[in-house]
């Protein structure tokens, strides 16, 4: 019952900030937050919308089987932050959008834009149910199962929970209660690694010592090509992935765009994207310890990788401080990403496919009804994921948002047009030949694509929308 307790105490809080920001709210409020919030309250809150509850079970567990190779995906999100902030955000700001695939019908034309609009429904609704879906796993596996409490209902009453508070003040809510969260997140993790360096009977410059020293403290690859772990692999991939993730995305964009002025949100991008790998480094080195303690306790280490952390930590054998410290931190990650989900799904659903920007009933009953199958996502999820949750996150963006890699970068890159009839069928069809391409490469190789295969499909959306320009000219 200490989950529980723990997970209503937060909700509280959480609630408590809704309705103080929430008072005389409209859409520009939900939508924009009338453009005034402070840039530092931004950054900050924008750690806790990235690092969600997936990096929380499944980032210290790669320690496990590609030691700490994910900093170099780390160190090319920090240069995607970077052309986000100096080549993204001055387009979004010039253009004053309040969704960015608005860009896509000025540039391109409408069915380009609700191309682009329908991809983010689909690529953000997948995405964020597989974030969600880890504090529900934890909660049914840790407690609810012990009540018979059915996994729908565990997901139907979280969700709901996230409406309740999101509802009214939306985007200005969010830059609070995302404040909140990630303070909540931070605090958790370094408590959660202050406790095991002490279980291990270590002070802090022996842990560290001791991190380094452990064969799995392995940060680069540079002598195997065909490894995806590869660090030029790894850290274009990681640029690419921010690019899309973040710059493409309306989910992370939105906060950015209720900034004042462009200025400050290039301040508020930067800062986020320095604070984004000393994070997950964290995580690392919490995975490193938590094997130092499997090995400690004379404990086998768990055959799947994401059981790392919960079966230490969630299970109890730290203490019960302890996993009131992992809830929170887990609950606080999984929140922020979802509710801010939530939120930009129902912005893009009311102004991008029903151009109904001003419309409040149309906007409260989307949000509603975007929750509705938030939670069916979530219980398909359930039933069909058989990988790392991490890794299951980045194989569905790599198909879903290389369609809007390409578009943008179309956009961005050339001035030519393109027949906008035929948009959607190349953004359909690269997905395809995406997938086609990785089982033929390996089946008939052994390779198989890593997260590279986001590169490539954006790249294949573009080499179509230049021959559609071809096609038009050979017409002529």
């Amino acid at each position: 019952m200490i989950i529980i307790a723990t997970i209503a105490v937060y909700f509280c809080i959480l609630l408590l900030i809704s309705l103080l920001t929430g008072r005389k709210a409209d859409n520009e409020t939900f939508f924009r937050a009338n453009g005034k919030s402070p840039w530092y309250l931004v950054a900050f809150g924008m750690i806790g919308a990235s690092i969600s509850g997936v990096t929380f079970v499944s980032v210290p567990g790669m320690t496990l089987t590609s030691d700490m190779t994910y900093m170099q995906t780390c160190l090319g999100f920090i240069v995607g932050y970077f052309v986000v902030a100096y080549l993204l955000l001055p387009v979004y700001y010039r253009l004053r959008l309040t969704t960015i695939y608005t860009y896509l019908q000025t540039r391109l034309g409408n069915r380009s834009y609700k191309t682009g609009a329908a991809f983010f429904l689909l690529s953000k609704m997948a995405s964020a149910a597989v974030r969600f879906y880890v504090v529900c796993m934890i909660l049914q596996q840790f407690v609810l199962d012990k009540y018979a409490i059915p996994f729908p209902i565990t997901v139907v009453v979280l969700v709901a929970l996230i409406w309740l508070y999101t509802r009214r003040g939306g985007i200005r809510t969010l830059v609070l209660t995302d404040t909140f969260q990630t303070l909540c997140m931070l605090l958790a993790l370094l408590l959660i690694i202050y406790k095991v360096v002490d279980v291990l009977g270590l002070n802090l410059p022996q842990a560290v010592q001791a991190i380094a020293a452990d064969s799995h403290s392995r940060i680069f690859v540079l002598d195997d090509w065909v490894s995806t772990q590869n660090f030029w692999k790894q850290f274009l991939s990681g640029i690419f992935i921010v690019i899309v993730m973040t710059g493409l995305d309306q989910d992370m964009m939105q906060k950015n765009l209720t900034c004042k002025t462009l200025r400050e949100a290039q301040k508020d991008m930067c800062s986020y994207g320095f604070a984004f790998a000393p994070v997950n480094l964290l995580f690392l080195a919490l995975g490193i310890l938590l094997m130092m303690y499997y090995q400690r306790v004379g404990q086998a280490l768990p055959a799947v990788s994401d059981d790392l952390m919960l079966q230490v930590i969630a299970g109890g054998q730290l203490g019960t401080w302890v996993v009131i410290l992992f809830t929170i931190g887990i609950v606080a990650a999984c929140f922020s990403s979802a509710d801010s989900a939530l939120t930009a799904l129902t912005t893009t659903f009311c102004v991008d496919i029903c151009n109904q920007r001003k419309d409040e009933r149309l906007r409260k009953w989307s949000h509603l009804g975007v929750s509705i199958v938030f939670v069916l996502f979530i219980l398909i999820f359930r039933y069909v994921n058989s990988t790392s949750l991490i890794d299951a996150v980045y194989t569905i963006v790599s198909y879903t948002y290389g369609p809007l890699l390409g578009l943008f970068a179309f956009g961005l890159s050339t001035k030519r047009k393109v027949n906008d009839r035929y948009v959607p069928f190349i953004a359909i069809a690269s997905p395809l030949l995406c997938f086609a391409l990785d089982m033929i490469v390996s089946n008939a190789t052994g390779y198989k694509f890593g997260y590279e295969l986001l590169m490539l499909n954006g790249l294949l959306t573009y080499v179509g929308l230049w021959l559609n320009k071809a096609h038009l000219l050979s017409n002529k």
